[in-house]
């Protein structure tokens, strides 16, 4: 019959344990380390790089993009920083006057689109209002995405909305928008037309009468659609928002 450990050898085994525990630990503590002087000296050479072309990241879209690419990828946010170094070099501050004209343009249309407006809307009239300078144009998808994002600390007054691939709109109005609505909204943008009708999004998202007139009928109490009744047949739909994306579409 095979003999039992006795104590000793009981005990013998913990302790090799605990010295491959102990020494387990001791290596990740020093891997650790290694990897936190490592991004130490990544994010000295990143100031100093956003020191030397601090000009150039505001002015070049391209550049910028590239710039906050590595920033996120050490898991620096110069936008989010009112503190130290990323707030005396000032590279928010591109972010923070488009913030503040996003909120403008969003406050001018709101009366006939809702408080809904399509991106490439909302950069063709920033563009305008920014004035005829080269640099002033240099806005991109991107550009407006993290200026738009900062407007959460409004609550859940702006917000961004995809409704399709590289699309989305901005919804500058307290509330949020059901599944549904979004749905309508994406179903526009995928179709290419700002127009739609009750037996359009009964046929093409499978959806029962009800349904289709609950959340029309919602829409255009919050004034997200327009009712066309000049037509022969049923009513039509038009959504202000979309008539921008649409075209360009």
């Amino acid at each position: 019959m095979r003999r039992r450990a006795g104590v000793g050898a009981i005990q013998k085994q913990k302790l090799e344990q605990e010295k491959y525990k102990d020494k387990g630990t001791v290596i990740q503590e020093n891997q650790f380390e290694q990897m936190t002087k490592q991004m130490e000296v990544f994010r000295g050479n990143l100031e100093e790089f956003a020191t030397k072309y601090k000009n150039e990241i505001k002015k070049n879209s391209q550049f910028r993009r590239q710039f906050q690419e590595m920033c996120a990828s050490i898991g620096v946010d110069p936008l989010a920083s009112g503190k130290g170094f990323w707030s005396v070099l000032g590279i928010g501050d591109f972010y923070y006057e488009l913030a503040v004209q996003i909120v403008e343009v969003c406050m001018a249309t709101s009366y006939k689109n809702g408080g809904i407006i399509g991106l490439d809307e909302l950069r063709d009239r920033l563009i305008k209002a920014r004035g005829r300078n080269i640099q002033h144009q240099d806005i991109t998808v991107d550009d407006l995405l993290s200026a738009a994002k900062k407007l959460k600390i409004f609550g859940n007054g702006f917000c961004i909305i995809p409704v399709g691939k590289g699309q989305y709109m901005v919804q500058s109005v307290p509330g949020e928008l059901s599944m549904d609505q979004t749905a309508v909204l994406k179903l526009l943008s995928s179709s290419g037309s700002p127009c739609v009708s009750l037996s359009s999004l009964k046929q093409q998202l499978k959806w029962e009468e009800t349904r289709a007139v609950n959340v029309i009928s919602q829409m255009v109490i919050e004034g997200l659609c327009w009712v066309d009744s000049q037509n022969d047949g049923e009513f039509s739909y038009w959504f202000p928002s979309m008539f921008n994306e649409c075209i360009t579409s």
